[in-house]
């Protein structure tokens, strides 16, 4: 029990430090801050009272009194001590005012003394409990934290539930946590629900994701953790963060990680959670669950076929334990929790594993399982051994599972003789392939390191020295000592070069910068490649060819991607993300030929997909996630992005480039703050990686959220950077970022409009050359919007209707509902965006944003929506601020005035009324003038003196 101000607590958990619950915390909050109260439930270690802890430290700060009680197990039979712990330090401050009987039957419960229960005094008690919350509640707010429900005494439990249902409007809450071990255990929280008010929230404390969970690690210190060890970690506790921290622990402390095949080491804290009820079961029970642990999909007939001939019984008393699930959806056999069969596991002794991989490698019906359960039953080297799982990683791969590939192939490495070919650093190697196609490039880096460390022949070094660049990702920078010593060990030969001039293009386009110099470094890779005979590295070659080319609006480009689209391919290349197929993606897209790119880019995100090719799947979602945003779909684009997003985070892999393009998405479809946010991830992380080609896109991204934002300046600033870098790049093509109409628009919002009339100059020109027609009706936009700040009203409407036109005609439905706005805020309010008509005659009326909605709307575009919303409000006719002062001023200078009564910022009102800056700052000071008056202070002022009463 905690009462506000009287005790000093230890300092409180801090809520963003709480990992993965953000959502729950969010609903969570919104319960109590409206007067509810909340529920939290869920299994053990899953995090229920820091959750807890960290809302009670929110909610403490708007409390007077804070009743605590935890109860325990070994403590729940005994009657009232919640109770005494949740009344005991406060009772005296408010006894004197309960009638003798309640005080007494409360005194006894609380205390010990006497005789006090629930059947003797049951009415005095009940009414007692209720007296003190509502003689506590007048006081001030109350909240009662009690954790543990499950374990709470029923006469605690009863007089609580008594007291919560009658508080009617009273000010008290309740935030309580309880576990429920089972899915099946959830539906009775309504038990524990009437111990609560009627109007409690109950909430689910759900496992963390793989990312969250290695974010939790890392926080913990657990830093040198591979992503394939934490995806295991992840897998073994289920994503519960307890168990999570515990395995980490267990592997920090092991002097020898576990080997491929291997669970990881179970510490003694987790193993005693299962040892118990494992300990009751017979010996041939826990011998049957052990096959069933060591099996990957484990049904009553694989154990039956592994010689388990009383699998039923042996399974149906392990299920009365609790440590198989009982629901039985599928027909395999489950275990309750993860941990428990590897527990199981861990227990037994190696012959005893040996013993039920033996068993598994003859039951299994598939040939990957049974290569597997060889290997695990076999020690030493074997060639046979080696050579079947040899095979079952070939065929891994073929089914789209490029991690259990990688598994096999170090299983097939450990079991091959020096001797053999291929040997252990072939096999290696090729595992080290399949991780990267994977997704875990931890993985992949380490092998190849091992391989370095004592590989002397020159094929097997270049090949190692290609993962670990590849394994780099973006950030090839910080690989950059190794091209020397992979050119070295190339040597003169053909192949080996072509392979290490194909990372040289990718070192040329995002160290140096240089995309010239790339596509000259590809086609020297292509050519060698073709000399050498290995058309993967050739297509791969060519593809990147044709990307540079494509972007520097070279002649070339649709030769070469018809060059790297002729047969004979490789099927692997096809769908990958640096083929020719992404490359014939981009071209179509900058080609405004939106239907093509959106059928050529969801059958390469299939096929990838299918083969596991994880960072071409994070491409591939993410450019089809384009090809909807340029379509004005803008939900649906949404959507794509936060997968893509998602997926990103979750192996590491382009975590820059897909922040970059979800900031787009946000502004188009979801949150500008989030927007914003990820925008700034995507430049930070490409300048930490010295990426040149993303850095700039992430630049665009930033100028786009500050624009939509209402931020023209910081638009400004960050699109001048992009011109800058892109010409440094040699980026020639407007369509590769599509950012020089916003430019524009921004540059002319801050009064720079001969500048901006350059941008839309230089780019036009460019765009007519490529043929650009999306691009050069955005351009006439934004030129729309010069030319009505010359003054040419009328020319500048004409051209933002034909710009309209245009972009519906070419499927840009986003582009055209923002052209729709511009025409109407361009309408509505000429004067206030600085546009007068030529020859001094009168501009029109206000005009309507309804077609502008529309437009937005079917887009699902809402941060437009919203400000279509607020320029709509704002052109309804504005109160009048005093009494006749106000004549003198002009339609838009009451719009201004106005909103500055409503307390906006000049940045505000200049986002909400489509104007720059500059222009409601000169508007501010007519006002001024006008009024007599000498600051927006005063125009409050004068605002309220008119409001009646």
């Amino acid at each position: 029990m905690t009462v506000r101000g009287d005790i000093n607590e230890p300092a409180r958990p801090r809520p963003d430090l709480v990992i993965g619950r953000e959502e729950l915390f969010t609903e969570a909050r919104a319960q109590l801050s409206g007067g509810g109260s909340v529920l939290v439930h869920g299994p053990a270690g899953i995090g229920k009272s820091t959750v807890l802890r960290s809302l009670a430290a929110e909610c403490a700060e708007t409390a007077r009194t804070v009743l605590r009680c935890s109860a325990t197990e070994s403590e729940s039979h005994l009657p009232f001590l919640a109770l005494a712990d949740l009344f005991g330090l406060v009772v005296d401050e408010v006894s004197d005012g309960l009638p003798a009987p309640q005080r007494t039957a409360l005194e006894s419960a609380l205390t010990g003394r006497g005789e006090s229960t629930l059947q003797r005094d049951g009415l005095a008690l009940r009414l007692a409990v209720l007296s003190v919350l509502r003689a506590l509640a007048a006081l001030g707010p109350v909240l009662i934290v009690a954790d543990d429900l499950q374990w709470l005494d029923p006469a605690s439990a009863e007089l609580l539930g008594f007291a919560a249902r009658r508080l009617g409007g009273v000010p008290v809450r309740m935030l309580c946590a309880v576990r429920t071990e089972s899915e099946s255990q959830e539906l009775r929280t309504d038990r524990y629900l009437r111990a609560s008010p009627p109007d409690t929230l109950a909430l689910r404390i759900d496992p963390l994701t793989r990312a969250h969970v290695a974010r939790l690690l890392d926080r913990r210190g657990h830093t040198g953790l591979s992503r394939s060890t934490v995806r295991d970690i992840h897998r073994t506790s289920g994503g519960n963060p307890l168990f999570a921290l515990e395995l980490g622990r267990a592997l920090a402390e092991s002097r020898t990680p576990p080997s491929p095949g291997e669970p990881l080491p179970v510490p003694t804290s987790l193993r005693a959670l299962v040892l118990s009820r494992l300990d009751m079961l017979s010996a041939e029970a826990r011998r049957t669950l052990l096959v069933a642990s060591a099996g990957a999909r484990p049904t009553l007939a694989l154990l039956h076929a592994a010689g388990r001939a009383n699998a039923e019984a042996d399974t149906a008393s392990a299920a009365a334990l609790g440590l198989l699930a009982t629901e039985r959806e599928t027909p395999g056999i489950r275990f309750a929790h993860p941990l428990v069969s590897a527990a199981l596991y861990a227990e037994a002794s190696a012959q005893e594993r040996r013993a039920a991989h033996a068993a598994l490698s003859t039951a299994a019906s598939d040939p990957i399982e049974r290569a597997r359960h060889l290997a695990l039953a076999t020690t030493g080297t074997d060639p046979g051994v080696a050579a079947r799982l040899g095979d079952a990683a070939a065929a891994a791969r073929d089914r789209g599972a490029p991690s259990v590939a990688a598994g096999l192939g170090l299983l097939a490495a450990r079991h091959t003789p020096p001797d053999a070919a291929p040997g252990p650093d072939q096999r290696r190697l090729q595992a080290a392939e399949d991780a990267l196609t994977a997704g875990e490039t931890d993985l992949a880096r380490d092998i190849a390191r091992q391989v370095l460390s004592h590989a002397t022949g020159p094929a097997d070094r270049v090949r190692a020295w290609i993962v670990v660049i590849d394994a780099a990702g973006q950030a090839m920078a910080e690989v950059d000592a190794v091209f020397p010593q992979a050119l070295a060990d190339a040597g003169e030969d053909p192949g080996l070069l072509a392979l290490v001039r194909y990372q040289l293009a990718w070192r040329a386009l995002l160290v140096e910068g240089e995309m010239a110099k790339g596509r000259e470094e590809a086609a020297s890779a292509a050519r060698l490649a073709a000399r050498a005979g290995d058309r993967r590295t050739e297509l791969l070659a060519l593809g990147f060819q044709a990307q540079m080319e494509t972007l520097m609006g070279h002649p070339g480009a649709p030769g070469t991607i018809q060059l790297a689209m002729r047969e004979p391919q490789d099927p692997r290349v096809a769908c990958d993300h640096n083929g020719a197929g992404a490359a014939r993606f981009r071209w179509l897209i900058m080609g405004d030929r939106l239907a093509e790119a959106r059928t050529t880019i969801t059958a390469l995100l299939r096929e990838a997909q299918r083969r596991g090719m994880v960072e071409s799947e994070v491409h591939f979602l993410r450019g089809l996630a384009e090809t909807e945003l340029r379509a004005g779909h803008c939900g649906r684009a949404l959507d794509l992005a936060r997968e893509s997003l998602r997926l990103a985070r979750d192996t590491g892999i382009g975590e820059a480039a897909t922040a970059m393009f979800t900031s787009l998405a946000e502004a188009a479809g979801g949150d500008v703050d989030r927007a914003l946010a990820l925008a700034r991830e995507a430049v930070d992380r490409a300048e930490e990686d010295g990426d040149l080609v993303y850095l700039s896109r992430a630049l665009g991204a930033l100028g786009h959220a500050r624009l939509v934002a209402g931020d023209a300046a910081g638009a400004v600033q960050s699109l001048r950077r992009v011109r800058e870098l892109e010409g440094n790049l040699g980026v020639v093509d407007p369509a590769r970022g599509r950012w020089h109409g916003d430019l524009a628009e921004a540059l002319v919002r801050v009064g720079e409009a001969v500048e901006a009339q350059d941008v839309i100059d230089v780019t036009r020109e460019r765009a007519l050359r490529l043929e650009r027609e999306s691009v050069l009706a955005v351009l006439d936009r934004a030129e729309a919007l010069v030319r009505a700040a010359r003054g040419e009203q009328e020319s500048a409407e004409r051209q933002l209707a034909s710009a309209q036109d245009r972009l519906a005609k070419l499927g840009y439905g986003l582009e055209e509902a923002r052209a729709a706005y511009a025409l109407a805020a361009l309408r509505t309010f000429p004067q206030a965006l600085g546009f007068a008509r030529a020859g001094g005659t009168t501009a029109p009326g206000p005009t309507s944003y309804d077609e502008a909605a529309r437009l937005f709307r079917r887009c699902r575009a809402l941060p437009w929506l919203r400000q279509v919303e607020a320029a709509t409000a704002a052109s309804a006719p504005a109160p009048p601020l005093a009494p006749v002062a106000l004549d003198a001023l002009a339609a838009t200078e009451r719009q201004v005035a106005a909103l500055v009564m409503e307390g906006a910022t000049n940045r505000e009102i200049a986002g909400r009324l489509f104007i720059s800056v500059k222009t409601v700052e000169a508007t501010l000071t007519r006002v001024y003038r006008k009024l007599g008056i000498r600051s927006r202070v005063d125009i409050v002022r004068l605002a309220a003196e008119r409001r009646p009463g």
